[in-house]
């Protein structure tokens, strides 16, 4: 017969008591838990606090006249984005339109909407680019309440439509009551 290589301990032996001592045990911990339970939770605010406005949703352009004249063909809005430009805690939303031609490159323009706090429908409040401009808007986006885009124009009228020669990045930011509009350095391609 061959000795185990750990001795037979005593204390490793299950006895009746100890599982008389593990029910005491946890019989224990569920009185206490039962009697110590935290204040119960309640949905309403305490007396005098004020609630939270909920954020503002951002202007849809659903249903918005924009002031561009596409003559029997309705406008499209091609792109949109939407944050806090002027720092009221409203965001506005800024939108890319063109007229909806079934042919070549129709010229972009861009808008920013907003909503006054007491009314439900959307308003243009600002002209950030004009279609005479001739220009394509890409690469658009609002970001830390700046608007950014690439533009693509034309050098000169003799350029055809399809074809444009010129790449710019802008952006336009809400200083002193107006946007204004900055070409960071280097930022023009031919």
């Amino acid at each position: 017969m061959q000795q185990p290589a750990v001795p037979e301990l005593a204390h490793t032996h299950t006895r009746p008591i100890h599982w008389l001592a593990t029910a005491t045990a946890v019989a224990a911990v569920v009185a206490l838990s039962s009697i110590a339970q935290p204040g119960s939770a309640t949905a309403a605010q305490p007396a005098g606090t004020p609630a939270e406005p909920s954020p503002a949703a951002a202007p849809d352009t659903t249903g918005v006249t924009f002031p561009l004249d596409c003559g029997p063909v309705k406008s499209v809005v091609a792109k949109q984005a939407s944050g806090d430009l002027d720092g009221d805690g409203r965001p506005e939303t800024v939108a890319v339109v063109h007229c909806d031609a079934s042919m070549g490159t129709p010229p972009d323009a861009v808008y920013v909407l907003t909503r006054a706090a007491d009314d439900t429908a959307p308003r243009v409040v600002a002209t950030l680019l004009e279609p005479k401009d001739r220009y394509t808007v890409t690469d658009f986006a609002v970001r830390e309440g700046a608007v950014t885009a690439t533009l693509l124009g034309y050098s000169s009228p003799d350029v055809p439509n399809c074809c444009p020669d010129l790449k710019e990045s802008v952006k336009w930011q809400w200083r002193n009551g107006a946007f204004v509009r900055s070409t960071p350095a280097g930022a023009r391609s031919v």
